[in-house]
């Protein structure tokens, strides 16, 4: 299993397309200082994943850097591999390569591709990624490499064909349910979306929004189906019970406990996504809150 320096059980999940990139790397040293172990960040059409993950690495010392995820259909296989082995070479143990399949509307409206098949097409571009001969930063090693898995033959390949998965959008249930699939020496880096408020309806109303969009991507609608929530609960916007299934919601020790439950149900570690009413907000205020509850040793 390649090896990734998490220096704490518990990491940031931001995704900051519309903050200028010198705001982002102030926020993430502000992130390293608090505590956390890492910062992950997805990528739907904003900010270029890879030269992203470099400005994040050079401007920090310890955090660890992560695409969660990085779309397999916006650069060929031997560019992702070798972009990821640069930053690897440059940051050992510090840059985590999440890949993912992105979903159908995505895919076929602004790459102008086919999501046929995703995971077959997933399987031959970690092969392709495979064949990126060794003199492309030779004695470097690989950095870890985890798949955006929800679905049972997801999860299988990111056991069998990469070092373990990145689970969003799950219950503790699911995470458990990933630890065993995958198995006991492969990664498990699950996300947790809280709602720092004491107003339960605005904590609401920030998961109904968080979860709008994906509500109507059919590969989280199926994730959601299988984990146990039936067809009431995946409308658009998500049902009441969806949103308190997937965001804590409430104090900052509700939040802790939740991140816990994923820990104790086998993630190695778990990424927090602040939400709010605006979503581009600055995560950092929520993040200084929580840390003591996540028992977090800031510097």
């Amino acid at each position: 299993m390649a090896n990734i320096n998490f220096r704490a059980p518990v990491g940031v999940w931001w995704t900051s397309d519309r903050w200028p990139i010198a705001d982002v790397i102030t926020r993430a040293r502000e992130m390293e200082r608090l505590g956390y172990g890492s910062l992950f960040y997805g990528e739907a059409g904003g900010k270029e994943s890879l030269t992203q993950a470099a400005a994040l690495l050079g401007g920090t010392e310890r955090l660890v850097v992560g695409t969660g995820i990085a779309n397999i259909h916006a650069r060929s296989a031997p560019a992702s591999e070798a972009g990821a082995r640069t930053l690897g070479a440059l940051h050992p143990g510090r840059f985590v390569l999440g890949l993912g399949v992105s979903h159908a509307p995505l895919v076929e409206h602004s790459y102008a591709g086919s999501y046929d098949k995703p995971l077959s097409t997933m399987r031959e571009y970690l092969r392709g990624m495979d064949a990126v001969p060794e003199e492309i930063e030779p004695g470097g090693q690989r950095p870890a490499r985890l798949l955006a898995a929800l679905g049972p033959k997801m999860i299988e390949l990111s056991a069998t064909a990469a070092d373990g998965a990145h689970p969003y959008l799950v219950t503790a249930e699911q995470t458990a349910r990933t630890r065993e699939r995958v198995g006991a020496d492969k990664w498990v880096v699950s996300e947790q979306a809280v709602a720092l408020t004491s107003d339960r309806e605005s904590g609401l109303r920030w998961a109904h929004q968080h979860l709008h969009m994906y509500s109507q991507l059919p590969n989280y609608r199926n994730s959601w189906l299988r984990q146990g929530f039936d067809e009431s609960d995946v409308v658009v916007g998500g049902s009441d019970k969806l949103a308190d299934g997937m965001v804590a919601i409430g104090d900052a020790q509700a939040s802790a406990a939740r991140v816990q439950q994923h820990l104790d149900a086998g993630a190695d570690h778990v990424l927090v996504q602040v939400l709010g009413e605006d979503p581009s907000s600055d995560p950092l205020p929520a993040l200084r809150e929580l840390a003591p509850a996540l028992h977090l040793s800031g510097t």
